[in-house]
């Protein structure tokens, strides 16, 4: 059992030693995307009141696989594992392809990092090879186009930087991997969570009615929302009916419409940093010219200015 007056003063020496002035964080800029045995990246060290971290700004790429809690609950478990360990090493090799580097694995998420050099080119790059690769070969072992993935990117500045305690032994590689800090990650993700999106759509009720305004059967159709339908009758107290305000008044029908409250999103989103740093680096791309991201007229929560996005593939997949 824990000794807990000791732990508490413990814990709270530790994260006042932290977040004290007089303890030193050496910010190192790069303009490669750094790894966990960087030397210059490294735990806080509380004896000597310093830790070294890097940033670089460039473009952030997240992938995640839509409706994974489903498919655990519909496939056997092997056919789970199976797919989990085909999705990363097909992330991986397309990262390899594109210039671009896996720096998070979390479940049915990658996160990718380019090196600021052609960063714009290459994250796009890599969003139209994974979009070509999720559903031209991963999704092909799969019935009914059940497995679809959503990627988002974004860029700015991002922190790396190694947090908790160093340990040893079997738990030392858990405690490997870099944490990446900045407003890119939040909001490549957030974007993520968005992409591949179907539309949210609304069953209305309307009336369409039927006027005869020239007494040859040549009827006169109008919808109507019911409310504003009721509304061109009046009681006729003496025959206690309602009557039609317009004589030319001939019948009604009840008709359900669906009504689009959201529009689908395409699989790849990006800020508009993003896309105006791909087309200044490929200003004569075939899908710069074509226009083939296009701005997206849903609302993404938490992602402020523009957002562009497209369902870009390369042909050689699908032919």
């Amino acid at each position: 059992m824990v000794n807990l007056p000791d732990f508490k003063a413990d814990v709270i020496d530790e994260v006042s030693t932290i977040l004290s002035t007089t303890f030193g964080i050496s910010v190192t800029e790069t303009a490669s995307v750094p790894h966990s045995d960087d030397q210059a990246i490294t735990f806080p060290n509380l004896d000597e009141m310093y830790q070294g971290v890097k940033v670089i700004e460039t473009t952030v790429l997240y992938v995640d696989m839509r409706r994974s809690t489903e498919l655990s609950l519909k496939h056997k478990p092997h056919v789970v594992a199976s797919l989990y360990s085909a999705f990363v090493r097909a992330m991986t090799r397309c990262a390899d392809a594109s210039g671009g580097e896996v720096r998070g694995i979390i479940g049915d998420r990658v996160m990718m990092l380019f090196d600021q050099a052609d960063c714009f080119a290459n994250a796009v790059d890599a969003a139209a090879l994974i979009n070509s690769v999720c559903r031209y070969v991963i999704n092909q072992h799969f019935k009914h186009d059940e497995v679809s993935f959503g990627i988002g990117i974004d860029y700015g500045r991002m922190l790396a930087a190694k947090t908790g305690v160093r340990r040893h032994g079997s738990a030392q590689q858990s405690y490997r991997s870099l944490v990446w800090l900045g407003r890119p990650a939040n909001v490549a993700s957030k974007l993520t969570d968005q992409a591949n999106k179907p539309p949210e759509t609304m069953n209305a009720i309307k009336v369409r009615v039927a006027y005869d305004y020239g007494g040859f059967g040549l009827l006169t159709y109008e919808d109507e929302w019911p409310h504003n339908f009721v509304q061109k009758f009046t009681h006729d107290p003496t025959r206690r009916l309602m009557v039609p305000k317009n004589r030319a008044f001939h019948s009604y029908t009840v008709v359900t419409e669906a009504h689009v409250l959201k529009e689908a999103t395409p699989p790849i989103l990006m800020s508009k940093r993003v896309l105006d740093g791909y087309c200044a680096a490929r200003p004569l791309a075939e899908d710069t010219l074509g226009g083939w991201y296009r701005q997206i007229s849903r609302a993404i929560p938490d992602v402020p200015g523009d957002v562009y996005g497209g369902d870009v593939i390369y042909r050689i997949f699908s032919s």
